[in-house]
């Protein structure tokens, strides 16, 4: 029996219990994953799993619950438990199935690579990548490599008629690096994620990354305090962009929990600036027709030259805010749907890096972020950070043991991107410029 065939039975047996609506979630999934550690196979696993989720509407009242059995013949039981819960649970008036869904597209965004690959292959690819951190001049040794392969296989279906279903796979290999010895040894790493092995970096140049990025923060040292222009590396770049999302989260303007709540059509970033999501990308991470309530995606510019366009937006918070959802329901088997993005970019500059920070006769280049003192109802920024300081426009001395603290509002209003964007994460920014923050050192 197939899940969309699983889930019409068990959305059935939800009728049948006294369920104004349902709507039924199915995952399947397997993995195989592997690390190492100076050569030798630390851990090798593989694992399967499967969950099932019903949620259920009895007039305005709501409850889920879920299970890791698909036999049929408990769904009846499943679906009286989760009707019961409703009915004394309070009202919600803006909770329900949207009316948005639609038949899933036939298009092909490629998210499933059939071949799955032998243990074997992942350890020799871990193996490889272990071995070209090593041989990086200065490298004491390998932190670890791991390898790994995942395939899921979803499906949502509503009792308005909705169903769709999804198979993806994913690709992963990460090493991490330590150089120098005793209390004067310095960690890094570098990791590549694709959907196709295809498309996967090479395993000596992940390798030869880390240890290269691991040797150079060698002897850092702890800077005075400053205000000076700050530079941010794209693996941490990305991370501004996770904070503007979510403060544009539906829940967060619903609840007018965010900073931004009244910004919507306003500038916020630099003029120019463009913040994208793309969840119609072929072999995106996060890519998918439908959203987790059978909404079709689009592609679409949260931020078009420094203004905010849109919220991401469920049916529910749509409801709450009165406007429409944008197709950014996300969810699992046992909560409920909420707003999350897909493949989100920021468009790149014009600018190479090195001309970004031309002008900059002292500054800062980070390269890893610490802590959370981020707040998204305020804005406040805070961070523990280490990098490198920069130096009539090139990069200088390590550096370490600094924060580096702002507000989110300057930061957005400062942002420059350079023009080497890579779409490697599933959340990526190019290397981004911002003036005037505050570091924190000695």
């Amino acid at each position: 029996m197939t899940q969309i065939e699983l889930l019409s039975e068990l959305l059935a047996a939800a009728k049948r219990a006294g369920a104004d609506a349902a709507d039924a979630v199915a995952v399947a999934g397997t993995s195989l994953s592997v690390s190492l550690r100076a050569g030798a196979t630390e851990h090798l696993e593989r694992a399967e799993g499967r969950d099932l989720g019903l949620r259920v509407f009895v007039g305005k009242r709501s409850a889920i619950v879920s299970s890791s059995t698909f036999n049929p013949a408990g769904f009846a039981a499943l679906a009286e438990q989760a009707v019961a819960m409703a009915r004394v649970v309070p009202e919600d008036p803006f909770g329900g199935l949207t009316e948005e869904a639609r038949a899933p597209d036939a298009l092909d965004l490629e998210m499933c690579d059939l071949a799955e690959p032998e243990a074997a292959a992942l350890i020799a690819r871990a193996k490889q990548a272990e071995d070209a951190a090593l041989a990086v001049p200065g490298v004491t040794q390998a932190e670890g490599a791991e390898a790994g392969y995942s395939r899921t296989e979803s499906a949502i279906a509503t009792s308005a008629g909705f169903a769709g279903r999804t198979v993806r796979s994913g690709h992963s290999l990460s090493v991490s690096a330590l150089a120098g010895s005793g209390t004067a040894m310095e960690r890094d790493y570098d990791y590549t994620s694709a959907v196709f092995l295809a498309d996967l970096e090479d395993a000596g140049l992940i390798g030869r990354n880390a240890g290269e990025r691991a040797v150079r923060r060698l002897n850092p040292t702890r800077p005075k305090t400053a205000v000076l222009t700050v530079v941010f590396d794209p693996r941490v770049a990305a991370g501004l962009i996770g904070h503007f999302i979510g403060a544009i989260n539906g829940a967060s303007i619903a609840r007018g929990t965010s900073f931004l709540k009244d910004s919507l059509g306003k500038r916020v970033f630099t003029p120019g600036l463009v913040l994208v999501d793309e969840p119609r990308r072929r072999r995106g991470l996060r890519s998918r027709l439908y959203d987790g309530e059978g909404v079709p995606t689009q592609n679409r510019n949260l931020v078009d030259d420094g203004v905010v366009t849109t919220w991401l937006l469920d049916s529910r918070t749509a409801r709450q805010l009165g406007m429409k959802t944008t197709g950014h329901a996300a969810r699992g088997t046992s909560g409920p749907p909420s707003p999350a993005p897909t493949n989100l970019y920021l468009q790149p500059g014009k600018l190479s890096p090195a001309a970004l920070m031309a002008d900059i006769k002292e500054g800062l280049y980070v390269t890893e972020l610490m802590g959370t003192a981020v707040s998204t109802l305020t804005g406040d920024y805070s961070r523990g950070a280490s990098g490198y300081m920069i130096r009539n426009g090139v990069l200088a001395e390590p550096v370490a043991e600094i924060t580096v603290a702002s507000t989110l509002q300057h930061i957005f209003a400062q942002m420059v991107p350079a023009d080497d964007l890579r779409l490697r994460r599933g959340m990526d920014a190019p290397t981004v410029r911002v003036d005037g923050m505050t570091m924190a050192g000695g």
